[in-house]
This record gives C-alpha cells, structure tokens and sequence, in this order.
C-alpha cells in the first residue's frame, strides 16, 4: 500500500467509539471498526482512540506515515453540560462611567441551569478601568478563586473592538496558574450579556477539555502519526486540537454535526433532509445548496453566540415501542426497548417465545402509563414490539441492512398485536409507521418552509444503524425521494475523516461596506490557516444580515493541497445530463446542456404542467449545476443564467444583476446568486446590495484571467 494516503475518522460515543479509514484519492471507505469507549482508564477516552488505531492500522497493513488527515468527534463537551462535569467560573467585568454601571450589570451572569437539576456555578466581580492596574486585577482573581473559581472570563463592553484590557486579566491569570478566557475570543458581536455568557459556557469546558486534548494529542504523536490532529466542531467542520484548547465551546452538538458532515461529503448530497435514525431518537437536519443549516445554540434555556447545527430531535428511532390504549396503536414511542430494558422482537430466533407467548402490556420507566405492547416469552422474558419490526414486516429493510431482522420472529409477535388489534400483523404494523412518519413530518414540513426548500428537489437521506426503518417508508408516504445513505451506521465516523476545516467569524457592522468586507476577509483567512486549512484550499463565503447588522465570513478548507482531479475525470456528457435530469425530476430529453466552464456544467430542462383539460400549458424553467464527477452542487426551479468573462463583470454581469433585480417602492431586492469558474464556486446569496456583491466578486477574482469565462446563476 505504499505511496497511497488515508483519512482516518474516529467517532467517540458514549457507548462505542468508532474509528473508519477512508482512501485519501477515491475516499473509498478502506476500513471500519468499533470498540467500547474506554471512559473508566486512567487516561480516559484517549486510550479508547490509541487502541483502535493500532487496531485498524495493523489490520489493514497501513503505517503511520500513510495517515494524511486525522480527526475525531467527541461528545465530551456535551455531556460534560448534561452531566454538569464543567469548572466553576469566576467573571471579571470592566468599564467605567456610564458604559461601566451598564457592564457591571450585563456581564453579571448567575447560576446557569443544565439537566437534572445541576448548575454551572459563578462569581462575579466588577473592576473600573480607569483605576486599573496589575495589581487591581490580580487581587480580583484571587477572590474570585478563594470564592471557588477554577477558571476565569474577562468581560468588557466594547473589548471586541479594543481587547487589551481582556488580554491583561487573561495574562495575570495564566501567570497565577488558572485558564482564562476574554468574550473577545469567543464572538465578535456586541450585545455583552450573550456574549459574556458564552465565554461563561466556554471557560466552564477548558480545564477537562484541556486534559483530554493534551492526552489524546500525545496518543496520536506515540502512535507515529505526524499528520495534525483535528476535532469536530458543531458546525460540521474541523479545526486544530490547539484550537480545541482556546475554545472548547465549538465541539458542543458535534457528534450531530458529523452525521450530517458525512452525508454532504460521503454522500455528496445538495439539497435534502438528513435524518440520523438510532435506537431511541432521530435527529433531523437540513442541507441546502451544498451547505448545513445553521443556528444560535442554547444552554440552560439561554440563547449563545454560538452557531450550531440546526438538529431538531424527536424521541422516534428504531426501538420505539408502541403504545395502546381502548384496542387500537395511539403512540409510537416515546419509550424505546433499550430503556425498558428488553430486546427488539425482531432480532430474536424464533424458539425464543416458545408455545404459550402472550401480549402484555408494561410501564417502562416508573411514572410511565402501562400501555407499552411487549410479547412474554419462554420463561417469562420480555419482547419489546418496535418500529424496526414493523418496518422489517412491511418490507421495507433490505436483507443486507444493518438493521435486517428475522422476519418469522417479527410476524409471530405483531400476530398477536394484530389479534387485540382486530386486524392482521401487516395492518397493525402499517398503524404504527404511520404514526412515526406522521410525527416525524410535522418536523420535516416545518423546515421546509423555515429554509424555503423546494420540496420535489429534495431528497431524504437516511443514517444511523436504523434509516431504513423509518425513512423508505416516510418518503414513499410523502412521495418524495430519498435514499439510504452507503455505511449508514458509520456515517458520523465517515463524517469526522472527511470534514473540512471550518471558520467563522461575526461582526456587527452597519451597512458593511468594501473596507469592513476586505477586513473581515483577511482576518478569516489567518484565524483558518490557524485552524490547520492550507491557504491555497480556502473558500470564504461573505453573508450579511441588514437585519441584525452582522457581517459574517464562513472559510472552508483542507488539511493539505490536493491535486485538482484532470479533465480525463470528467464523466461522459450523456452520463452527466442523465443525472442532472433525474435531479430535478425531468426526462434527458427535455434536459440539454446550457453551457460549461472548468469543472462545470450547467443544465437546463423545462417542466410543462397541463391545465384545464390540456388547453393551458404552465412552463418552468429548471437548472442542474454539475461538477465533472457528476456531483449536483446548485439545483433550482424558475432561475436565469448567464455565462460571460471575468472582464465582463462590471457590463454584461452588472446588467444581468439589475434585470433580476426586483424593484419596489421600498428597495431593490437584488437576487439570490451563485457564481462558477474553473474548480470555484462561489455562494453570493448573503449578499444585501448590488455594490456588496460586485465588491466581493471583485475580490474574488482578482488575480482570475480576464478571458476566463464564469457562469451566474440568478433567482428571486
């Protein structure tokens, strides 16, 4: 195998932790493996990760040296919230005058509430700049200390502009041995309560944060791997393990975000529903134009400035049992086998339920009502009655699936469901998908409209051990498309190998303007190449909120510069414009190439609908954006192109701007815009103003050859 690369993955759960090893060039999955997370060694969940990469590169002959990527996704920051496992935080506020009494009280954070009753305790104290002094800040901290604090946040009002007085608390805390953190580090917007709120929320993870990250460092470097180890983050990207110490807060939520990081690059889906289906819950979440959707994340009931993926979790999955009340199924779930503690009806021989198996109904949990539907066994041992037999009955689990059943153990127990129902196993088991699906899509329509998806373009995609007993069947009762994704119980794990490394950075700034865009440009680039990204791989997308006023920069990129595929990769036009027909639901013949630059191909195809008896006819445009391997990147219904030059921007690009600008009394809406060149894409739809998007653009594609053709897509 020498001379190849692999990406390794490694997914730390609370159960199992996962590693996969993925083909650098083909990112064909090479290898995968689990083992139980090792929570209770001396050196934690650290040694759960050294132990399976052994494992996998001994077993599949690959040497240290071959490892190009490295990273791992952890939900040590979220249980360490759940668990209330976090550091006691005390908090210095600064300002003076006027600015100084409002601080005292917005950087003021109390208790904050986590799960069951635990609390993430602070203290507070406030200090006055204008009498500030090393030893004024010093004896502060050893209250707050003396008072219990573990770790400190310096807060000022206005430190996002002017940090210096939040890196002095933060220098005199290193030197007297506590952590520390400034709300500068965290957010560059204004509004001090959440900003110093979620420093709060950060600063409470960096001390065990801080241990595992130095343990599982030193694992990866003993292991001979010289490659730098990365860590999810809950946005779907990665960033350094140095980055981890700073701020722990952004691997919050990122064990959802590496399902979802799996399906965009894995399954290289662009638009759709992604659903991670387990034993007891499903997370949802959506993908749109190529990118997860994001949101501001809460703890305790509080809202952060920290953005997250946007998970929505229903307690639905493949052991859900089946309530049953007055002779018919009315619930499915909450409840699921795990947690009442039985197996699933559908992975069991069938001798296990012997001659005299009954239906009998339980409490799972004390407090739960007992009409919970288990089948009573030999000697007395109990069968939950899930979805995972339900959908096995139906049909809808292929046989090599990973959640497959024995379908005679499955028929024997809804049999009898289906007597104290009055119908048959097939009925009763119809009963209780439909109740899931119907649950489940009252979440799914909500995010459809929230993020405006065009519902027959979407595709829904399963993960988790469980997609296909839930998701099959919800798309053929909603009539739309989908599929399961390849490895699904892995996904996550693929996720983790294959994610990029990922930056944000949020301002407030009024009406930004090409200065302000230039800045924050820069400054997103250093803050990735920080991160671990290589320059050259870098995409920044530039967004703007008129409402909010925030200026916001998302920077993408790799580990190492990968050699751009050749143009012999491209797949043969006709294999292209079948896949870009099937994208937008047409046949290849009303589908014909429009035009093409670089890795690009651009589809058109039109939709007719007939109307009143065929006598009216309602055509739509639709375009297919493809790149040379065939993936679909943009896909639209009703959008304009254009293709001109790089030097034609400010003439042809400029008028074709305008001429899908919609003009009110009020503004002018300029339209949603993507723009395509040579390997770039190019999302320009967070744009507000025709002058913003030029000036980006413009910076785009400075050093782009002025004959260099570029394709825009255009819609309102």
């Amino acid at each position: 195998m020498t001379g190849k690369t692999y990406r390794i993955g490694i997914d730390v759960g609370g159960t199992f932790t996962d590693a996969a090893i993925i083909d650098n060039d083909s990112f064909e999955l090479v290898a995968k493996k689990k083992i139980p997370t090792t929570h209770h060694h001396p050196n934690g969940v650290a040694h759960g990760i050294i132990t399976i990469i052994h494992q996998v590169l001994d077993e599949n002959g690959i040497s240290p040296q071959q490892v190009s990527f490295i990273a791992h996704g952890t939900t040590q920051a979220t249980n360490a919230l759940l668990e209330g496992d976090v550091a006691k935080v005390g908090i210095i506020a600064m300002g003076s005058g006027l600015e100084g009494k409002s601080a005292r009280k917005e950087a003021c954070i109390d208790d904050i509430p986590l799960a069951d009753g635990k609390f993430l305790h602070t203290f507070n104290t406030f200090l006055d700049t204008r009498q500030l002094s090393d030893d004024v800040i010093r004896a502060a901290i050893n209250t707050l200390r003396e008072q219990g604090a573990e770790v400190i946040v310096a807060s000022e009002a206005y430190s996002v502009d002017d940090p210096t007085n939040e890196l002095r608390v933060m220098g005199i805390a290193d030197e007297v041995g506590l952590c520390a953190t400034g709300g500068h580090e965290i957010t560059q917007l204004y509004g001090l309560k959440t900003r110093t709120r979620t420093a709060v929320v950060n600063a409470s993870l960096i001390p065990r944060m801080l241990e595992t990250a130095n343990m599982t460092e030193q694992a990866i470097k003993d292991a001979g791997i010289t490659s730098q180890l990365m860590i999810m983050r809950c946005d779907g990207g990665v960033m350094s393990i140095d980055e981890v110490r700073k701020r722990p807060i952004l691997t919050m939520l990122s064990g959802l975000a590496a399902g979802v990081a799996g399906a965009l690059m894995y399954e290289k889906v662009s638009d759709g529903i992604f659903f991670e289906v387990g034993g007891t819950s499903i997370d949802i979440s959506v993908i749109k134009n190529g990118k997860v959707m994001i949101q501001n994340a809460q703890v305790g009931g509080h809202r952060t400035y920290l953005r997250s993926l946007d998970v929505r979790t229903l307690a639905v999955a493949g052991g859900s049992m089946m309530m049953v009340e007055n002779g018919k199924i009315t619930m499915t779930g909450p409840r699921s086998a795990h947690i009442a503690g039985c197996e699933y009806e559908c992975f069991i021989p069938e001798s296990a339920f012997g001659d005299h198996s009954e239906l009998t109904f339980i409490s799972p949990r004390p407090g739960d009502p007992q009409t919970y539907a288990v089948v009573t066994g030999a000697a007395g041992k109990r069968y939950a009655l899930t979805l995972a037999g339900a959908a096995n009955l139906l049909g809808y689990v292929p046989a090599d699936d990973y959640a497959a059943g024995n379908l005679n153990s499955a028929r024997l127990a809804w049999q009898l469901l289906g007597v104290h129902l009055g119908c048959s196993a097939e009925e009763a088991a119809r009963q209780a998908l439909d109740i899931a699906i119907d649950k489940v899509m009252v979440v799914v329509n909500e995010m459809i409209a929230e993020y405006k998806l065009e519902r027959h373009f979407i595709t829904l995609v399963g993960g988790g051990g469980s997609g296909c007993i839930l998701v099959p069947a919800m798309a053929e009762k909603a009539a739309m498309k989908y599929k399961n994704a390849n490895n699904a119980p892995y996904i996550s794990t693929i996720g983790v190998g294959m994610a990029m490394v990922r930056e944000m950075i949020e301002k407030s700034v009024v009406n930004p303007g090409e200065t302000e865009i230039k800045m924050i440009r820069a400054e997103i680039m250093e803050r990735i190449v920080r991160s671990g990204a290589n320059e050259a791989t870098v995409d920044i997308n530039i967004e703007i909120d008129k409402q909010k006023n925030v200026l916001r920069a998302i920077a993408t990129g790799a580990t190492e510069l990968r050699q751009k595929e050749s143009i012999n990769d491209t797949l043969p036009l006709a294999q292209l414009q079948q896949i870009a027909a099937e994208s937008v639901n047409l046949t290849q013949t009303v589908t014909q190439r429009a035009c093409q630059t670089g890795r690009w191909h651009l589809f058109e195809g039109i939709s007719e609908q007939k109307r009143f008896f065929g006598l009216l006819k309602k055509q739509q445009r639709r375009l297919s954006m493809l790149d040379r391997e065939g993936v679909v990147r943009l896909k639209k219904e009703n959008a304009n192109w254009l293709v001109c030059s790089r030097q034609e921007m400010n003439s042809r690009f400029a008028d074709f701007l305008d001429d899908n600008t919609r003009y009110s009394e009020a503004n002018a809406a300029i339209p949603k815009t993507f723009l395509f060149w040579k390997e770039k894409m190019l999302d320009l739809t967070g744009t507000q103003t025709k002058e913003q998007m030029l000036s980006i653009i413009e910076m785009e594609l400075d050093v782009v050859e002025p004959e260099q053709d570029v394709i825009a897509i255009a819609w309102q």
